[in-house]
Formats: C-alpha cells, sequence, structure tokens
C-alpha cells in the first residue's frame, strides 16, 4: 500500500493570454533586478542623499513615493484583478478541480510564513510586519522559472502563476483589512457606489467602451484614497467592473484589451519606477547587526522557509485526502521548487513594509534589506533546484500508486 495515492489530470494547453502574461512578467522580472541595483548603486553614491530626497520631495500635497504608491501602483492592481479576473473564467481558477491546487498551496504560503513571523515578534512593535512574508512576487518568480529554461513542464508555470495571483489577492485583502488608516464611511460609501454604477452599466447597460470605466475608476480611486481604505484597492475593483468575455482569447472583450494594453507599461514602466523608489536602502557597517533583529529573522525565515514549507505541506494534505489532484507532468520535486520561487516576496513585501512601518525609517531600511536578501536566497536556491530536478515526469516515474483522469479539451 502506497503512503500517497496520487491522482492525476491531463491539462489543456497554455492559452495564448496566458503565454502574453507569462512573457510579460519574466521581462519585468529582469527589468526590476536591473533598477533594484542602479537603487542600491545610487544610494550608496556620493549622490545618494539626493537620490533619496528626490522621492520625499513634495508633489501636489504628497511625495513622489507616495504618488507611485498609491496611484501608480493602483494600475498595477488593476492589471492584477485583470490577471485574477482571466483566471477565474478561463484559466487555472475556471475548474474547481485544477484550481483547489492553487488554492491549498498559496494559503499555505501564507500561513506559515505569518505564523514564523508571528513566532518572533509576538507582542513587539515589529509584530506589524506580520503580512510581509506573506507575498509573492509574480515577475521574479516566473522571471526565474523562465531562466530555468524549457525543460521544465508547463503545467509548473500554469500552477506557479495561478499560486502567486491567489497569492496576490490574499495580500490585497489583507492590505484592506489590516493596513487602513482611519476610515472615513462617507468616502467609502461613494467609492462603493461608483463600483455599484459601474457594474449596472457593464452588467445591464452592455457598454463596451473603456472610457466610462477608467472615469469612474479614476473617481473610484480618489474617493478611496480619502477613505482610508488604501487607493489601490480600488485598481482591484475596477477590474470586475470592465466586461470580460468568457470565450477564450476574445481579443474583442474590454477586459482582455486593456490587460494586454497594460502589460508593457506596468512591467516596463510602472513596477521599475517602483523598484527605483522603494529599494534605495543605505548600506553602511551596521546592516548585518540589522538584519539580526526580529522582525527581520521573521521576514527572512517565512520567505526562505515557510514559504516552501507551507506550501509543499498544504498540497501534500490536498492530495492525500483527495481534495486536489496533480498535473500529469508535475511531481513533488516541482513543487518543492515552485515552493522556493514563492519565496521571493520583494514587491509586495516591500508595497506592505511602507504601510506596516509607516513614518519608521529604520524599521522600513531592515526590512527592506531582509526582503532583497530572503528573495535573493530564495531565488537562488529555487533556481539550482530547478535546474537540477525540474525536467518533467513521465508517466514511468515511480511516484506512487497514480490515478490518471483526462480533462476535456
Amino acid at each position: 500500500m502506497p503512503l500517497l495515492e496520487i491522482r492525476k489530470i491531463r491539462r489543456r494547453p497554455l492559452s495564448r493570454a496566458f503565454l502574453e502574461f507569462f512573457e510579460s512578467e519574466k521581462a519585468s522580472g529582469i527589468v526590476m533586478i536591473v533598477c533594484t541595483m542602479i537603487s542600491l548603486a545610487l544610494a550608496n553614491s556620493p549622490i545618494g542623499k539626493h537620490y533619496l530626497d528626490f522621492w520625499h520631495h513634495d508633489l501636489a500635497g504628497m511625495s513622489v513615493e507616495v504618488w507611485i504608491n498609491d496611484l501608480l501602483m493602483a494600475i498595477f492592481f488593476l492589471l492584477i484583478g485583470l490577471e485574477l479576473e482571466r483566471e477565474m473564467y478561463n484559466g487555472e481558477l475556471s475548474n474547481l478541480r485544477t484550481a483547489l491546487l492553487p488554492i491549498f498551496a498559496a494559503l499555505g504560503g501564507i500561513v506559515f510564513p505569518a505564523a514564523i513571523h508571528f513566532y518572533f515578534n509576538q507582542g513587539l512593535p515589529t509584530q506589524a510586519g506580520v503580512g510581509i512574508p506573506m507575498a509573492t512576487d509574480i515577475a521574479f518568480a516566473l522571471g526565474v522559472l523562465a531562466l530555468v529554461g524549457s525543460s521544465v513542464p508547463a503545467s509548473l508555470k500554469v500552477f506557479l502563476a495561478a499560486l502567486a495571483v491567489i497569492d496576490d489577492l490574499c495580500a490585497i485583502i489583507i492590505i484592506a483589512v489590516f493596513y487602513s488608516g482611519k476610515l472615513s464611511i462617507a468616502y467609502l460609501l461613494g467609492s462603493l457606489a461608483v463600483w455599484v454604477i459601474l457594474f449596472v452599466i457593464n452588467k445591464y447597460g452592455r457598454v463596451m467602451s473603456l472610457i466610462p470605466y477608467m472615469i469612474g475608476g479614476a473617481l473610484m480611486w480618489f474617493l478611496m484614497l480619502k477613505s482610508g481604505v488604501h487607493a489601490t484597492i480600488a485598481g482591484v475593483l475596477l477590474a470586475f467592473t470592465i466586461p470580460f468575455s468568457a470565450k477564450e482569447d476574445d481579443v474583442e472583450s474590454p477586459s482582455y484589451r486593456l490587460e494586454h494594453f497594460l502589460h508593457k507599461p506596468v512591467g516596463f514602466i510602472i513596477l521599475p519606477i517602483f523598484a527605483l523608489a522603494n529599494t534605495g536602502i543605505i548600506l553602511g557597517a551596521d546592516s548585518l547587526a540589522t538584519l539580526s533583529g526580529m522582525n527581520e529573522i521573521g521576514i527572512m525565515a517565512g520567505l526562505v522557509v515557510g514559504k516552501p514549507l507551507g506550501i509543499v505541506l498544504l498540497t501534500f494534505a490536498a492530495i492525500g485526502f483527495g481534495i486536489a489532484k496533480l498535473p500529469l507532468d508535475l511531481g513533488w520535486k516541482h513543487l518543492l521548487g515552485a515552493g522556493l520561487l514563492g519565496g521571493i516576496g520583494f514587491k509586495m513585501s516591500i508595497f506592505i513594509t511602507n504601510l506596516a512601518f509607516v513614518g519608521n525609517a529604520v524599521e522600513i531600511s531592515g526590512s527592506k534589506m531582509a526582503i532583497l536578501l530572503a528573495s535573493l536566497t530564495a531565488g537562488t536556491v529555487g533556481f539550482v533546484w530547478l535546474k537540477a530536478f525540474g525536467r518533467p515526469l513521465d508517466i514511468d516515474d515511480d511516484v506512487g500508486s497514480m490515478d490518471f483522469e483526462e480533462e476535456d479539451p
């Protein structure tokens, strides 16, 4: 009797929308790595003070950094919402049998890192950073996976992308619930009223032009900003008001057109600017000492250890209890590789850092150093692991007792 009965399914071919998404995220990850290196170099150069001061320069009542993190990142969150909507209709999350595996993996990758950080920081002022190691960076994770080469299974790319999208959705919920400021009910209700109007003109008015949705989205963002709920949440809400076609790769769908349009501006303008504005960390003689703080240990242990542990254990449990099934060409070595790459936190972790420690420059700097070090470690180990063990499984590989099921094409 085998220790674990593994039920497997055959996946359908990758869609054009997913391939575009994967290529965009891969290239974006490479650009962000370059921008991060530039930002670190400039921050520690003779012009470092001027470079850092620029991001804190006042512009129409808010600093340049805040405009980037509140406005430009709302556009990024809009793209995340559109990607989530596509996954729910046509992608990995559209079928319960295939959706349950990345859902359980994402939950494990959220709960375990948070528990590890909480263990080290319970009762301390840095307990607010519990959400930092929960996040997975889609661009960097898929970028590293692409560097491994074509030898990894296509199902692993889909699984990791779905896991990261669900992870981002959970991070968005955490931001909305735990990292919002003083709440103004009037502004919040106003923002939600705009959302309802946009939903109605989509559902019942069948308005296919993007113009009213963009105008309404801008108003919703402003009201959300004033409400105390982080303004980027408006981007996600807006995504679900935009008309979507259930027909796969329907290029006439407003949602498809907007997602396709946003890939390059977000990947090559918005996220690089975010990296430049948020990774200007001054590295001094006390940098290593800073990393020995409980908050920094919690972040690094959460991302490097908690992520792969949570992802593998919860997928193991889901498969063991017959709740979820593995794709035909995936095994535990692939899930461990995905778990390791899940430890690449970067932009979402940095984003939550800024919210968790508002006004505390020391903790923000220490957290960012921990995120960068942990992400580098997780990405390197994940790359080496998948390079060595990432080839697709043959049907005859010894992975226990398997029951194969054909999915409808």
